[in-house]
């Protein structure tokens, strides 16, 4: 390798000498460090730079085998990638690993793979993130379950799991499995008591197959992610499992499934967030709502809430939409459409069980085919938590439709707390000013007293703080209404200058209608930079032909001196 392209040069800016570092004289472990922060696919590729470099990545701490990457799909190319990985695990030697990841979506040889990871177990590794699509259980070694330095383990297979008779993992604290399934209730309750300092738990699909009860009792656990799309028809004589968690200190709860299976939670005194996503199940849709309201009520502690999907959808066939209160939520994220008016009526009626509830988030807004006219029976009871306590109303994927104003307008109307509007306009919508305007007049004329008390708590209506988030959903912010203090203008002289220095001098030269401050002072012609140019700033269209405006230009260029 060439000295120039192996070589840091520093100090580029005027003044300054320049120096050049040679990268390969730094010591290995900012290599290795350097080296970490590059796919394994990339690291190998340094092996040529020099003999130096030959072996530096194969004590990378983590290191990614994954055959979909490094071997073509072929049976005969199975060769290079046993190589490869047999190479780096030999070129280690005795030093300890921090995490491997291996995927083997090709190679299925059950002893290779079974020899890697005992490996990889002997060299102490703390994260092991096993992705092994063979239906072979002999690939996972009997020693992974007697392990000291497991800090993270998660098994993607879809196959049983085979536990020895002792089962011991006092450092884990993150658990992921994907697919894989228990032969019997025991096999549950000696993995998870072999596990006592679990903090994330995460069991997707396949966990509660064939089981009667599931059980997790930790006063440690914290996280708890459960996806549980099993199924069953209506024509299956399946109970389904009985999934007990028993968990004090469990911060955050997700669930994501049918309910075919009963969930079944205690102690959740210290649940702060929550997720909760229940397609509707077709056949079992009556059976499901009922277990939906029932899990909800479980979760009656739970200070941050989101309800995703159809999850409103399916409560609406529950036989008594009978909420327990939620005294701690405060926040309540519906990220939904919400496409029909009994579909709002179960949201009214669950924020009539919200008594604190403080913000409240429509992430994806309301379908045209809601009709929420004033006169809806709807609103002859308006939630304690509207009048009381809602400082926040995040509306996004606004249309301007007559439910979307009318909703609006009850809460202005009602409102004691409300501090901010946050409101975005779908991606239809955005350019039409004229729509813009007419909506934000009427909200004006109708709740012209609510929104002045809106402004004075917050200094603003619409929020603009994640214009960027929004554009990339397709949605942008309401309109002109939000800027109705200028704070800016009080800035001394000095730092406007520099802030105008950050901007194209086209754009700069703009800030001259905003006041007379900005226009008497000529606080743009004082900006640490100016770029004039003829054909950005100036020029006029004649006979299809775009010609320079000399004189306009002239005149700018001589003002500025």
């Amino acid at each position: 390798m060439c000295s120039k392209s192996k070589r840091l040069t520093m100090g580029k800016d005027r003044g300054h000498k320049q120096q050049e570092i040679d990268i390969s004289n730094l010591p290995d472990c900012i290599l290795h460090h350097i080296l970490s922060l590059m796919p394994t696919k990339e690291a190998v590729k340094t092996s040529i730079l020099s003999t130096r470099w030959k072996n530096l990545w194969a004590f990378l701490p983590t290191i990614v085998l994954d055959d979909g990457l490094l071997m073509a799909k072929k049976v005969e190319d199975a060769t290079s990638f046993v190589n490869f990985v047999e190479r780096v695990l030999h070129l280690r030697g005795a030093s300890n690993m921090e995490k491997l990841n291996l995927s083997c979506r090709v190679f299925q040889d059950a002893l290779k793979i079974r020899s890697w990871i005992s490996d990889a177990i002997m060299h102490n590794v703390q994260e092991l993130d096993l992705s092994l699509f063979a239906n072979n259980p002999s690939m996972i070694p009997k020693s992974i379950f007697d392990n000291t330095s497991l800090v993270s383990l998660k098994i993607r297979m879809n196959c049983a799991i085979e536990l020895p008779s002792h089962v011991s993992f006092p450092c884990l604290k993150t658990l992921h499995l994907f697919f894989v399934w228990f032969q019997n209730d025991d096999f549950t309750e000696k993995l998870f008591s072999g596990c006592p300092v679990l903090e994330e738990l995460v069991l997707f699909k396949n966990c509660f197959k064939n089981l009667k009860n599931f059980v997790i009792t930790s006063s440690i656990l914290k996280s708890l992610n459960i996806r549980d799309q099993t199924y069953f028809r209506v024509f299956e004589d399946v109970s389904g499992c009985k999934i007990k968690i028993d968990a004090p200190n469990l911060t955050y709860f997700e669930y994501l499934g049918y309910l075919s299976n009963e969930i079944i939670l205690s102690n959740t005194s210290s649940l702060n967030k929550s997720y909760i996503q229940i397609p509707a199940p077709g056949d079992r849709i009556y059976e499901a709502a009922n277990k939906a309201i029932d899990l909800l009520n479980q979760l009656q502690h739970v200070v941050s809430l989101t309800l995703s999907n159809h999850t409103l959808t399916t409560i609406l066939f529950a036989d008594n939409l009978r909420f327990a209160v939620f005294p701690n939520l405060t926040h309540l994220t519906l990220s939904m459409e919400i496409g029909m008016n009994h579909t709002f009526r179960v949201v009214m009626h669950f924020l009539s069980s919200c008594p604190m509830l403080q913000s409240i988030c429509f992430s994806e807004g309301f379908m045209i085919g809601m009709h929420l006219g004033e006169k809806n029976s709807i609103w002859s009871s308006i939630p304690t938590c509207i009048s009381n306590s809602l400082k926040k109303v995040t509306l996004k994927s606004f249309h301007g439709y007559t439910s979307e104003k009318c909703f609006l307008k009850r809460v202005l109307k009602n409102t004691c707390a409300l501090e901010m509007m946050d409101i975005w306009w779908s991606e239809k919508y955005v350019g039409d000013l004229k729509r813009k305007t007419k909506v934000i007049k009427e909200l004006e004329k109708h709740e012209r007293k609510a929104i002045d008390s809106v402004i004075r708590k917050s200094k603003r209506l619409i929020n603009h703080e994640r214009k960027a988030e929004n554009k990339t959903h397709g949605q942008h912010e309401i309109g002109d209404i939000s800027d109705l203090v200028d704070h800016i203008s009080s800035l001394p002289d000095c730092i406007l200058h520099h802030i105008l220095s950050f901007m194209p001098t086209k754009e700069a030269v703009k800030t001259s209608i905003l006041s007379t401050r900005w226009k008497n002072e000529n606080l743009w012609v004082f900006a640490s930079k100016i770029d004039f140019d003829d054909d950005l700033l100036f020029s006029r269209e004649v006979h299809g032909w775009h010609l320079p405006d000399v004189t306009s230009f002239v005149n700018l260029v001589e003002r500025f001196y």
